[in-house]
């Protein structure tokens, strides 16, 4: 019995070897033998925004009319904001021969990337600020951009805060999508009558620390981005401030439901469907990565929390009032 074993291992290994070689050493095409394609979701932290991309995401797959479990299996991972767990998950896609690797997160989606692109697995990405700066413009990759309203974020800030002069913004200087956003600022605060100022982090752990050192800095406001580090630890960062008596806007709703005072933001459960019915093309064969432009979300909604408002002895002009949508627990 072992040696027919033995026979029939041997056997499936020949089979799988001159599958592969038959198909020049990449990938064979998920699904052609009726198979659920497996897509390989990494997710580089847990915070709710990257989480409502998920859900988004799956959502818009069964939007498009596919079935989990019959047209597509997940391998979900969560690196834990750790990078080098992040490209260890990228490389388990690659080596599980994935139909389709899907980034949450500019870091995941630059290491999904980087691990697809010698097997020419198609890459897609949702929660990138800047595709460009982080090289995910062309290839077999494409995605969604969740770039921030910058200047509708300053309008609003000024509404709130007449008489605010100085705006801290702590980032993470190793993600693209952070420095855009920074830079982004930069060229437009002076319009509204702000000047920045900004600390920059290597790694989650510094975050606080960054808190203190934009309070002493003597700043009237908070803008947090999107940034993963940040948003890891925001609600330290909301105890520090809440106690210093300086208002943070965020920068989309599960931001300001957590505390932030108001914010001109995405939704990105929204962007997660729109990302999903991206990849149900690729899926289905319907196009290919390199046929889809990545797409940047336009739309944004203002979001306020009055609980922070009144903690932060902020009224709420009636205009803002009028269309926001209000955040703060029931």
């Amino acid at each position: 019995m072992k040696a027919m074993k033995k026979i029939l291992c041997a056997a499936l290994s020949l089979s799988l070897a001159a599958a592969l070689c038959a198909c020049g050493g990449t990938a064979p095409e998920a699904g052609n033998d009726g198979e659920p394609k497996l897509i390989g979701i990494s997710q580089y932290g847990e915070h709710a925004s990257l989480d409502n991309c998920r859900e988004g995401f799956l959502a818009g797959l069964a939007e498009a009319g596919l079935v989990e479990g019959e047209d597509y299996t997940v391998d979900y991972q969560n690196a834990g904001f750790d990078d080098n767990i992040n490209t260890q998950i990228a490389g388990r896609f690659s080596a599980e021969n994935a139909a389709l690797m899907v980034g949450i997160a500019t870091p995941s989606a630059v290491a999904c990337f980087n691990a697809a692109e010698d097997k020419n697995i198609p890459v897609i990405f949702t929660a990138c600020s800047d595709p460009v700066q982080a090289k995910l413009d062309s290839g077999n990759v494409t995605g969604t951009s969740d770039k921030l309203p910058v200047e509708a974020q300053l309008q609003l800030i000024r509404a709130l805060q007449p008489d605010a002069k100085t705006l801290g913004i702590i980032y993470t200087t190793s993600e693209p999508n952070s420095v855009s956003t920074v830079s982004d600022y930069e060229a437009a605060v002076a319009d509204y009558g702000f000047t920045l100022e900004t600390v920059g982090v290597t790694a989650q752990s510094e975050v606080t620390q960054a808190v203190d050192t934009l309070i002493n800095r003597g700043v009237d406001c908070f803008s947090n981005l999107t940034d993963n580090n940040v948003v890891g630890v925001l609600g330290a960062i909301l105890d520090k401030t809440n106690e210093a008596g300086i208002p943070v806007y965020g920068s989309e709703i599960e931001q300001v439901k957590l505390g932030c005072v108001a914010s001109a933001g995405i939704d990105y459960y929204q962007l997660g469907i729109q990302t999903g019915l991206m990849a149900a093309k690729v899926l289905t064969g319907e196009a290919t990565c390199e046929d889809i432009p990545y797409e940047t979300i336009t739309e944004y909604s203002t979001y306020v929390n009055s609980d922070a408002l009144s903690l932060m002895n902020i009224g709420l002009p009636q205009e803002i009032a009028d269309s926001a949508i209000e955040c703060a627990a029931e």
